[in-house]
């Protein structure tokens, strides 16, 4: 139902630790957890430091794109950097969504840093029972 491609997360990762920062053109990738609980999907992002109108979500045809950036802090002249190991920049993920979920009543909640979507499975994925009519008996419920 939910399709993961990415064969170069490891070396974003391994680019990312490096100290590369991650661009529009080339945004950094951001963990993830994906899960289905019940009748739907559960995708958490991890976003700590992201102002919410940093944010952005769009789906297209089954394809679910989340980006956000994080940006440095407001600073004076009299501020000296002593350590920053924190990313900023610019982060992204792509998440190809299968047939069986309802992409049209996606709802995303932004709390304490942590990005959650959660997208319904579609009616038509969910089982159903089928009457089977037999001429002797009478209709009879099966479950699909």
């Amino acid at each position: 139902m939910l399709m993961r491609t990415d064969p170069f997360r490891e070396i974003d990762r391994l680019a990312q630790a490096f100290g590369t920062v991650g661009t529009w053109s080339k945004p950094s990738a951001m963990p993830m957890d994906a899960y289905r609980r019940g009748d739907e999907f559960v995708v958490e992002f991890d976003l700590p430091g992201v102002e919410p109108e940093a944010i952005e979500l769009s789906v297209e045809r089954n394809v679910l794109t989340v980006k956000a950036e994080r940006r440095p802090p407001a600073r004076d002249e009299h501020t000296e950097m002593q350590v920053a190991e924190r990313p900023l920049g610019v982060f992204s993920r792509q998440l190809f969504l299968g047939e069986a979920l309802d992409t049209e009543n996606i709802a995303a909640h932004y709390d304490a840093g942590v990005l959650t979507l959660r997208v319904p499975v579609a009616e038509r994925a969910k089982p159903r029972s089928i009457t089977i009519t037999d001429s002797g008996q009478g209709p009879q419920a099966i479950d699909a």
